[in-house]
């Protein structure tokens, strides 16, 4: 199937369910009115679709946000975490959600999938590089790595693990299925030489908190919009874990040469001067950090590739430089996975 059939096929495919997002954002941009779906014909403010992938469809109506998590969540881990998402421990680091309006599925396409509503957060401005909150985003993972998980822990069982390893594998995986790719092999090479826990086949040795579980700058959102405090979003992967996990992409991309070292230094500062517990304080962070960001590195060199070859081109510069590390860290196992499982 070509690129272009493949969007068209989803796109057929994902209708129903946007179109349910859309009237339950609706139904919660209008909560306060007495008919929200008479009010919202006048209202002025159509339905946007912010996201449509596998993983999770997005569609904002005014001020509010639904989003159709993916396909075969599951569902105790699913409300373990949106239940976090709003506990008053979390309260000025997650993003709570709103209260979900019913749906009827079986008319809507949904098939199960659960959904959930969020009040509508400012993005990171993808154009204004210098503005990046790499600052917030240290804080606010240091404030999260803190939080005790005893009163987090629900009556029904314990806290969900954190599902960074499990995505770093199903990257792997998309690798795999898309064919092959000449690049590929030092990416295999650098995967098999990860320890167990880092391919998502076991837990990891610890330290343990509360970990977000796929921590970029498009997790973060200003909230009340536009010009409020920064909040970490989507906790599609929230769960106990090791915490330098959620430092190891900013990581990556330093050591691969995507990230420069100033902001490098603003985020680690910043986590750091808020006592985040993942890393020292002072001194060496690299033996804390080099698994993680040798997961997340093999991870973007996975995704790279799968890419590339579903869309038939070459793999643009950053894909190349992730591409690369991965060949590095391949050439350089002795040095830098003693102990790895070959």
């Amino acid at each position: 199937m070509t690129a272009s059939a493949a969007a068209a096929t989803a796109a057929s495919t994902s209708a129903p369910v946007v179109r349910a997002l859309d009237r339950a954002a609706r139904d919660a941009a209008h909560q306060t009115q007495a008919s929200p779906s008479a009010s919202c014909r006048a209202c002025g403010h159509p339905g946007t679709v912010l996201a449509d992938r596998a993983d999770g469809v997005v569609v904002r109506h005014g001020q509010a946000v639904a989003k159709a998590h993916a396909d075969g969540t599951d569902p105790v881990g699913h409300r373990a975490r949106i239940a976090m998402a709003g506990h008053p421990a979390l309260a000025g680091i997650l993003l709570p959600p709103l209260p979900t309006p019913p749906l009827p599925t079986a008319a809507t396409g949904l098939r199960g999938r659960p959904v959930t509503v969020w009040p509508y957060g400012t993005p990171v401005d993808p154009e204004n590089p210098e503005a990046a909150p790499w600052e917030a985003a240290g804080t606010l993972l240091a404030r999260l790595h803190s939080v005790p998980l005893e009163p987090l822990s629900p009556p029904d069982g314990g806290l969900p693990a954190m599902r960074g390893p499990v995505k770093a594998a199903l990257a792997v995986a998309r690798m795999r299925a898309a064919g092959h790719h000449p690049a590929a092999a030092p990416v295999e090479r650098a995967w098999r030489l990860l320890p167990a826990w880092a391919r998502g086949e076991g837990r990891s040795p610890g330290p343990y908190a509360l970990c977000h579980g796929d921590l970029h700058l498009g997790q973060l959102v200003r909230h009340p919009a536009p010009d409020g405090p920064w909040l970490l979003i989507d906790v599609d992967d929230l769960g106990t874990g090791d915490p330098a996990w959620d430092l190891a992409r900013p990581a990556a991309w330093y050591a691969a040469g995507l990230l420069p070292p100033e902001a490098w230094a603003r985020f680690l500062g910043a986590y750091r001067g808020a006592r985040g517990p993942a890393v020292p304080a002072s001194g060496d962070l690299w033996p804390r950090l080099d698994v993680p960001a040798r997961a997340l590195t093999v991870q973007g060199a996975a995704l790279a590739i799968a890419k590339s070859v579903v869309e038939g081109r070459d793999p643009d510069g950053p894909e190349e430089l992730m591409i690369d590390a991965c060949a590095r860290m391949a050439a350089l196992a002795t040095e830098l996975a003693p102990g790895a499982s070959p």
